[in-house]
């Protein structure tokens, strides 16, 4: 086996990952499933955070290259094998993922998808075992949905006409760009009991049809006056790089506007650059400018790369950062949405300020990934030309400046609040229960913080949805 191995102690230098894109060969010469098998091996072996517990990545698990080939060509695709070198997926390694399209990948992690501008809670029909209703939850900006006019507290009970079940939902919802929503009105009849509420069709419909759509993360940024207390509020929905710079700038508003208080809405922010987490601590501080941020630990073949990431002063290629010098920081959050990066920034911070986190218990992700290609030195250069397949595995630990990971289970809230459809306020609006509470904990003297909180409409259950890895993700730029 000196042959694999000659070649992994080679990778194993590898140090940065950026890439450039190349010029496609005409006469691209498809790459066989046993090479693209080579590549996902070889690229575990190297990067992966769980190597050391996963046998199949030992250094010494094959006596021949022969013996290495019959166990690649085990395997009839590259999922199968990524799936299986994967460490305890359902507890630790929930987060990793391989994906057919590069392009796919790069496109979402700049922020541009294909979407009609809705996100979304469903739940059960009180009374039914089957029947399903929707109700939006984020109208993202300048979006298709956005330019129909539609709200966030918008109730729907059917697409195309047809009623959402647990056999369709997915289907009607999730399986085609172009669809009609029927809108619905949801009625208590003035009792707390849910066994005779009643939801039926308004007649209102919305046509929508998904198109390429790139996300200003900066999705609400406004300064409160309350109490003559001068108040920004941020609904922050990605750490995009890309963005940097509208985000120093809301800051940059903050600060100009007197804010000595923050509420960072981060409940619908799975994550994304660790870099740009750093920035947006450095907004929120000031003071700790050339101190530890946050640190990175990768596995046995890459502790080189263990880095700090700082507390800085400056944007590389922006300018100077706007900080507000803030000693104290409400964060709202929910759970499956507030994760990676969010949870970075609510970890890293608070060992240096205080941060009252409203709202639900976070995912529970502390590790970064990285995109891994089938190059040299798995970056985007010298890319094989022959498939588009791309890994993005967890390759590495955050923790604060004091060694702290963020708990598996998520970050406890301070103050409890779960969103429901029925109190879905405006984002922004003071009114708005999370951001009430904050505001309430901001203006009013001697106010308890505690684990208790508004929690109306528990009864509903809830229908998990499709979440993509890049919603929940934290990697390395």
């Amino acid at each position: 086996m000196k042959t694999i191995r000659i070649i992994l102690l080679t990778c194993v230098a590898m140090v940065t990952m950026t890439g450039c894109f190349d010029d496609m060969d005409d006469n691209i010469v498809p790459t066989s499933t046993l090479n693209i098998n080579d590549f996902v091996w070889k690229g575990m072996n190297i990067v992966y955070l769980y190597k050391s517990d996963v046998p199949d990545l030992n250094e010494g698990r094959f006596i021949s290259d022969e013996d290495y080939t019959t166990y690649l060509s085990d395997f009839n695709s590259p999922e199968v094998l990524f799936e299986s070198l994967k460490y305890n997926p359902d507890t630790v390694d929930r987060f990793s993922r391989i994906y057919e399209n590069y392009f796919d990948l790069q496109n979402q992690q700049s922020g541009t998808t294909l979407t009609d501008g809705l996100e979304f809670n469903l739940y059960r029909i009180p009374g039914s075992n089957t029947e399903i209703f929707g109700v939006i939850t984020l109208v993202l900006n300048n979006s298709v949905a956005d330019n129909l006019g539609l709200q966030r507290g918008q109730i729907f009970r059917a697409v195309d006409s047809t009623n959402l079940t647990d056999s369709n939902y997915i289907n009607l919802l999730y399986g085609q760009n172009s669809y009609t929503l029927n809108f619905a009105s949801y009625n208590d009849n003035g009792t707390p009991a849910t066994a005779d509420d009643t939801l039926e069709l308004t007649g209102d419909s919305a046509d929508l049809t998904k198109v390429i759509y790139t996300e200003n993360p900066v999705h609400v940024s406004e300064v409160l006056n309350i109490n003559n207390v001068n108040i920004g509020y941020l609904m922050y929905n990605g750490f995009n790089q890309n963005f940097d710079s509208e985000l120093n700038n809301a800051f940059g508003e903050f600060k100009s506007a007197g804010v000595s208080e923050l509420v960072l809405d981060l409940r619908y922010n799975g994550g994304g650059s660790v870099q740009t987490a750093a920035y947006l601590g450095s907004m929120v501080t000031g003071q700790y400018n050339g101190e530890i941020y946050s640190k990175l630990f990768y596995n046995e073949n890459l502790s080189n790369n263990d880095r700090n990431y700082l507390f800085t002063n400056s944007i590389e290629d922006i300018g100077a950062i706007n900080s507000l010098n803030l000693s104290k920081i409400y964060v709202l959050t929910t759970n499956r949405r507030t994760a990676s990066a969010s949870e970075l920034i609510i970890n890293s911070l608070k060992p240096y300020i205080e941060v009252v986190v409203i709202g639900e218990n976070t995912v529970g992700k502390t590790q970064a990934s990285r995109t891994i290609y089938d190059s040299p030195d798995f970056s985007f250069e010298n890319v094989n030309q022959g498939h588009t397949y791309a890994m993005q595995p967890l390759i590495a630990n955050s923790t604060n400046v004091n060694d702290l990971l963020v708990p598996p289970n998520g970050i406890i809230p301070d103050i409890a609040i779960s969103e429901t459809f029925s109190t879905l306020g405006t984002l922004g609006d003071v009114n708005e229960p999370l951001l009430a509470e904050a505001i309430a904990q901001i203006t009013t003297t001697d106010r308890p913080v505690n684990r208790s909180g508004i929690n109306e409409n528990l009864q509903f259950i809830e229908i998990i949805k499709p979440i993509s890895a890049l919603e929940q993700d934290m990697f390395i730029d």
